[in-house]
């Protein structure tokens, strides 16, 4: 066998041996990644073992893709690779790119990952937008051990290039034996041989696919399977961002007779449903709070066993709980958008707020006459650009944030969330003590990476795990205790906003909505009632709560609602006069049946647009065009399309047609 070996020009065995280095740098992150970040609802060998076969198969892939060009030059060049000067040094730089590039990648998308349970994907470059670079460095240098990082980094690199050049230089001294031309072309041949098979990977008709990766409904599994340089590769597009007019058109009947608009018109395609004034209702303050990473399975209202929310638990007792509540597409800029615009963000490059030529709407925010509006956040506002989608659209709002606090910084995300309270109270007092009525948006931060915390009144501590039941903490899908401490410290806020409403005198004639901007990547769990993490909607379910027990009867809402239904139910609900141009319904209307949300999710790493109701739930792969049908009244992970066509093609034409109708009004809804 070394005989054979040796009989193999050098140039050859370098390039082998190289590709083999590689392809075992490449294995070294599949197995940190899956001892340090896999997670899984599925635990049988045998699909694992699948996946490990499946990403080893890709890992060969890539590690042939790469070596590729040296493999090239090495065969052009023969035993002068090693004797040339410059073809040494291209040959030095090439590996030292390729490693240096690949590293930073593989951390890149294991921080993602830990962060968002998702391979990194070129959505990802939304964190280098401008004006925002600096706070998502801060944020990572705050939440991750970036000096040590570095220095794993530096000694890492200096291992390898020890290594390549070492190899190197052992080829470089060796005597080559001389073959014949027929020899030659043989060996040059089977090189070429072995690169094509191991790039083309599958001992069937076709080449491997990424597509086979995704042999369960399991996340987790796809992504053991993967290669993420090779998905990030694969979802590439250059298509951006835009609507079709013909399509809006096409399905534009469907989505008017849903949101009920008063004169459809599909030439002119008119939204429009206007909303009359209401004289009996008192014209309340409102406080929308965003509750920074807060699913529905987080908190006590949803049973977790940890019972991390007691205060929020309390306010939804006296208050209106929608058990049925979900945002559109996982993000806190998304939820923002969505919220305030009344439009789903189904952007693919980057989220709406960095669009410009979307951030423009006509909003029902904005149409709060008599009201002083307020949008309060500890950070800053250039923040995803989040300060065009409130100055762009709402007349007269006073922006609050980073500068204008007496507080010091807690951390990345500005004044920590106890004393961004404590300030907004002053300003509410000041308002309601003028009889000035006011909406404001209260955005909180600190439930996120780093996850700080503060004493708040004194009283606030971090619990550890000697101080909590780890059994149930184990059930409850909680990260970590720091994580838990984050969602813990979020409650310990809604309480504190609780008393100094009560002590500032505005809590008797104020609206108080709560809601989650999304979840927060969580190991398995299974006490909700529905099976949200297997379904992909665990990050989109999230509780809201409207509070105003002197003005509205505490109650529970099962009917489904959506986060673009927000405003069209707070104007109802103080009696503002509004004409609706946006996706957003209110929750309250009682005449309204089969209420609906949209939704994009990824499972199993693929997209899906679909809609949720209080039965079904439909959705479509935009990628493979495939559809499903679930009841989620009886096993919410079968397919029932079959024995149900009339209802899926309904939900069909529903949910494409809310698609392309999000997409045009995202361009076309502009202010007059």
């Amino acid at each position: 066998m070394k005989d054979i070996w040796l009989r193999i020009p050098r140039y050859i065995r370098y390039v082998l041996v190289q590709s083999l280095i590689l392809f075992l740098f490449l294995v070294l992150f599949r197995v940190v990644f899956y001892f340090f970040f896999f997670k899984s609802t599925i635990h049988e060998s045998a699909a694992v073992t699948k996946a490990w076969y499946l990403g080893l198969k890709f890992d060969v892939r890539l590690a042939l893709v790469i070596m590729a060009p040296l493999a090239l030059i090495a065969i052009i060049a023969r035993n002068r690779l090693f004797a040339n000067r410059i073809l040494r040094k291209i040959n030095y730089f090439y590996l030292f790119i390729i490693y240096l590039g690949l590293i930073f990648f593989y951390a890149i998308d294991l921080g993602h990952y830990a962060y968002l349970g998702l391979r990194v994907d070129p959505s990802v470059t939304r964190f280098l937008a401008a004006g925002e670079k600096m706070t998502n460095a801060r944020m990572v240098w705050q939440s991750y051990p970036v000096i040590k990082g570095v220095i794993g980094i530096v000694l890492l690199m200096a291992l390898l290039v020890f290594l390549y050049r070492r190899v190197f230089i052992t080829y470089a001294s060796q005597e080559d034996r001389r073959n014949g031309r027929g020899a030659l072309a043989g060996w040059i041949g089977a090189l070429v041989l072995v690169f094509a098979a191991g790039i083309y990977g599958n001992f069937a008709y076709f080449p491997l696919r990424w597509s086979q990766a995704m042999f369960t409904r399991d996340n987790g599994i796809t992504s053991l399977a993967l290669n993420p340089v090779l998905y990030f590769y694969s979802n590439l597009d250059t298509s951006r961002d835009t609507y079709d007019l013909e399509k809006t058109r096409q399905t534009y009947k469907v989505v008017a007779d849903y949101l009920g608009v008063d004169q459809p018109d599909s030439v002119r395609l008119n939204y429009q449903r206007r909303q009359p004034a209401d004289s009996t209702k008192p014209r309340l303050n409102v406080i929308v709070v965003m509750m920074e990473s807060t699913g529905a399975s987080l908190t006590s209202m949803f049973n977790n066993p940890m019972m991390a929310t007691p205060n929020l638990k309390a306010v939804s007792d006296s208050g209106l709980l929608f058990r049925n509540f979900y945002i559109p597409n996982m993000s806190t800029a998304r939820s923002v958008f969505g919220i305030t615009t009344g439009l789903a963000d189904i952007c693919i490059d980057q989220t709406a707020s960095r669009h410009p030529a979307i951030v423009d709407q006509r909003v029902i925010l904005d149409q709060f006459t008599g009201y002083e509006k307020y949008y309060l956040l500890g950070g800053n506002t250039n923040w995803a650009n989040i300060r065009a989608v409130f100055t762009n659209n709402v007349d007269g709002i006073k922006i609050y944030e980073e500068g204008y606090y007496k507080s010091a910084k807690a951390d990345v995300w500005g004044v920590s969330d106890y004393d961004l309270i404590t300030e907004a109270s002053e300003i509410f007092k000041a308002a309601n003590d003028r009889k000035q009525p006011f909406i404001a948006f209260l955005q909180t931060a600190d439930n996120h990476e780093p996850f700080t915390t503060t004493a708040g009144a004194g009283d606030f501590k971090k619990v550890t795990e000697k101080d909590i039941d780890m059994q149930k903490f184990k059930a409850s899908g909680f990260l970590s205790v720091d994580q838990f401490n984050g969602t813990r410290y979020l409650d310990y806020n809604i309480g504190h906003l609780m008393k100094k409403a009560k002590e500032d005198g505005y809590l008797d004639n104020t609206i108080f909505v709560f809601f989650g901007d999304h979840n927060i990547k969580l190991n398995p769990y299974h006490f909700m009632e529905q099976p949200e993490v297997e379904m992909g909607t665990w990050g989109h379910h999230v509780p809201l709560i409207i509070y105003a027990p002197r003005h509205i009867a505490p109650g529970e809402i099962r009917e489904t609602g959506s986060l673009v239904d927000v405003y069209p139910t707070v104007a109802a609900l103080v009696g503002m006069p509004v004409t609706n141009y946006t996706m957003g319904v209110n929750l309250l209307d009682s005449s309204r049946q089969n209420r609906y949300a949209f939704l994009v999710y990824h499972k199993n790493l693929q997209p899906y647009h679909a809609l949720i109701g209080d039965r079904y739930l439909y959705e479509i792969n935009p990628k493979t065009g495939e559809t499903a049908l679930f009841d989620l009244s009886a096993d919410p992970l079968k397919d029932v399309k079959k024995d149900n066509l009339d209802t899926a093609q309904k939900l069909d034409k529903l949910t494409r047609g809310y698609y392309e109708s999000t997409r045009y009004l995202m361009f076309n809804n502009k202010k007059g």
